[in-house]
């Protein structure tokens, strides 16, 4: 059973039972290409977020990346400033992380030859986040990831995958199959191309507690893998891949015995989000399934609540970017009985979310605003009571 609710007015501080939700545009409708955003809390109990910006996306090299700033008691986003930008490149999505040292960490992909299959993801590090205007970082590194060579496994998969479609498949897929096939034992094209959309996991429980799995994918191939740090960010190896082609930009969750589900957004034919498991910490994935929640090819995010109930973010239709949902699962995952919407309209677009908890039990939520008249990044504050609300 699915509630369906109309968003409210902002409202006063209420208690953790009683339904909260206000909303705002982070900057005013702008003219340039602004999309792919990420938010992350800060020590001082502020908000940081971050977005890029340009005349487009990957062939557009006047692409860099900005961020605004919401002070703890402030209802009131700072003006956009600039965090990142390589001159001459497009500079990718964010995704960000604070570590339980207190420093920030923005990741993004670094499009050398104006291809995403191009793409290096980039880390910065700042050690003192907190404060008003520009970020100041204190190191930078490039995430060089040097995966097991998986083509035969690919193969095998994609195989498989084409013989389980009903009528086989679709013309307008034959030559990308046969671009993958011919990319797929080439070394550079293992190595290059993986870029970041959601936010880190930090693992909490079993041999790999502390472990951090930042979610990446490629468009060379259309799946995603795990880039795994066991020192803080510091040092990055690659996992296995998770091979469904059409299964990109993961967002990863964490069961209480310690195992992990990835949901997925659908890059292939299937129209539903994917999703895979892992038993060993994020190092081998399981099969890519399909759920049974619609993806219209865009971005999902999701989180583990205080509680221990899962929320997951996401476009709920079968096409086009139009409507926005929030889910509420009791069961890990196995069931999605709440639904309610945060966008519902029948033009613009509301899509690529990301969303954390705050020690305050509330859920932030910012995602990427197209309407007539220009784009923004739009902020939206609500809790699980809300969600529920009829």
């Amino acid at each position: 059973m699915h509630s369906l609710g109309i968003a409210q007015e902002p409202q006063a501080r209420k208690s953790p039972t009683e339904a909260i939700h206000r909303e705002e545009l982070i900057f005013p409708l702008h003219p340039q290409h602004n999309h792919a955003p990420s938010i992350v809390a800060l020590p001082d109990g502020s908000l940081l977020a971050s977005w890029y910006r340009g005349s487009g996306e990957r062939k557009a090299d006047d692409v860099a990346i900005y961020g605004a700033r919401l002070g703890k008691d402030s209802r009131n986003w700072s003006a956009p400033f600039l965090m990142v930008d390589t001159a001459g490149f497009p500079d990718g999505n964010t995704a960000m992380h604070v570590d339980t040292q207190g420093r920030l960490h923005l990741f993004w992909p670094l499009v050398l030859a104006n291809t995403w299959e191009s793409c290096i993801t980039q880390q910065l590090i700042s050690d003192a986040p907190s404060g008003l205007g520009e970020i100041r970082w204190t190191k930078q590194q490039s995430l060089w990831l040097k995966p097991e060579d998986f083509s035969q496994e690919a193969n095998t998969k994609l195989d498989r995958f084409i013989a389980s479609l009903p009528s086989g498949l679709p013309a307008e897929f034959e030559k990308e199959v046969t671009e993958v096939r011919a990319r797929l034992a080439d070394k550079l094209f293992q190595r290059l191309g993986w870029q970041t959309r959601c936010k880190p996991t930090v693992l909490k429980s079993g041999l790999q507690s502390g472990r951090w799995l930042l979610p990446l994918y490629t468009d060379t191939y259309s799946f995603s893998l795990m880039a795994i740090s066991d020192d803080m960010g510091h040092t990055w190896k690659a996992s296995k891949p998770l091979i469904g082609f059409g299964n990109i930009q993961p967002s990863v969750l964490e069961r209480r015995d310690g195992s992990l589900v990835a949901y997925m957004r659908e890059n292939g034919v299937t129209g539903k989000i994917r999703v895979s498991e892992s038993f060993d910490g994020g190092e081998n994935w399981g099969d890519v399934n399909s759920t049974i929640l619609p993806n219209p090819g865009s971005g999902l995010d999701a989180v583990v609540l205080q509680n221990g109930h899962w929320v997951l973010i996401y476009n709920d239709t079968e096409k086009g970017r139009n409507r926005l949902a929030v889910s509420v699962s009791l069961d890990e995952g196995k069931t999605w009985t709440i639904t309610r919407y945060l966008e519902e309209h029948p033009s613009g677009s509301y899509h690529y979310p990301a969303i954390i908890q705050t020690q305050d039990g509330h859920l932030h939520a910012i995602y990427s605003y197209f309407v007539e008249g220009g784009k923004s990044m739009k902020h939206v504050e609500f809790n699980e009571a809300w969600i529920g609300q009829k």
